[in-house]
């Protein structure tokens, strides 16, 4: 992990985690974890209503409904804890962290997961705004379809099952971006790191869909002795390459960050994605050096230092 005592915190994330981002600096500069750090980032994201990708106001499934899934990872003892189709409670990193720390699963989804929130004393949370209905009920509404109805599902399922354009064509209101998730990755003063992933899935899915950030090795990996990467995109295609575990493989194989990370993006760019899928990766190494890759232009990273420089990426 290099020299452990001199470490320098350092942070990076999705382009929608700013906020989240500033927070959890604060805390690690004052000798927080890295841990401790991925979570009140991933938290302060999924609390926020303007963020429709995630938590509070994420987009809703096919029926109106809105599920959540997350995962989070620390690097020194391979530790991970998730959740997926989370309905009904919010903060589902919190949920996923607790996962991990107090079960001895990884992975615990939908009606499980909600009844290990009641469980454990987490509060009942409705995560439907009335600005992501008013966007379910305008995708919706040339088919005059109510929450509940069978007709969006046959309709969404006929849509996996073909190549699709995920801007969302029939959204009166112009072309809107139903993909979205919010990554976290830190190295504290300790060297150690974590990285945490939370989403409310792609807009409009197949009820109980479950995309690549709940999934440790496709949308989430940290490993101290080599690196850590998160994704956010199509999660289909991380899934179905194990992007985030291979960039850190490639690490762990001599790769230079750089050199890994193209070699991941080469793996995406072989799966026959449709116009408008597409992954992002961000990574950092034991080392502190930062970057973010994509499979289509114009995408961008945040990260920030503990001597208090911050960019985009």
């Amino acid at each position: 992990m290099g020299d452990i005592a001199s470490s320098m915190p350092v942070m990076v994330a999705s382009e929608n985690g700013r906020r989240g981002m500033l927070a959890a600096m604060a805390l690690l500069r004052e000798g927080g974890s890295a841990l401790d750090a991925v979570e009140l980032a991933c938290r302060i994201v999924e609390d926020d209503p303007d963020d429709h990708s995630v938590g509070y106001s994420g987009l809703p499934n096919a029926l109106g409904e809105v599920e959540l899934d997350a995962s989070i990872m620390e690097g020194t003892m391979l530790r991970a804890g998730a959740v997926a189709a989370v309905q009904g409670y919010g903060r589902a990193i919190t949920l996923a962290r607790r996962v991990m720390e107090e079960t001895p699963h990884v992975l615990v989804v939908a009606r499980g997961a909600e009844r290990l929130a009641a469980e454990l004393g987490e509060t009942p949370q409705e995560q439907r705004t009335e600005e992501s209905l008013r966007r379910w009920r305008e995708r919706f509404a040339e088919r005059e379809l109510t929450p509940g109805d069978a007709e969006p599902l046959r309709s969404v399922a006929r849509a996996l099952t073909r190549p699709i354009n995920l801007q969302d064509k029939l959204h009166k209101a112009g072309r809107v971006d139903t993909l979205g998730t919010v990554n976290f990755i830190a190295r504290d003063r300790r060297g150690a790191l974590a990285s945490a992933v939370s989403t409310s899935g792609l807009g409009w899915k197949y009820p109980g869909r479950v995309g690549d950030s709940p999934l440790i090795g496709a949308g989430n990996y940290c490993d101290d002795r080599y690196g850590a990467a998160a994704c956010t995109g199509m999660g289909e295609l991380a899934i179905r390459v194990a992007t985030a575990r291979s960039l850190v493989l490639y690490l762990k194989f001599g790769m230079s960050l750089a050199a890994a990370g193209r070699e991941a993006l080469r793996d995406l760019l072989t799966l026959d994605a449709p116009d408008g899928q597409y992954m992002n990766i961000v990574a950092l190494t034991p080392a502190g050096e930062v970057a973010g890759f994509t499979t289509v232009p114009g995408k961008r990273y945040l990260y920030q230092r503990g001597d208090g420089r911050a960019s985009p990426g």
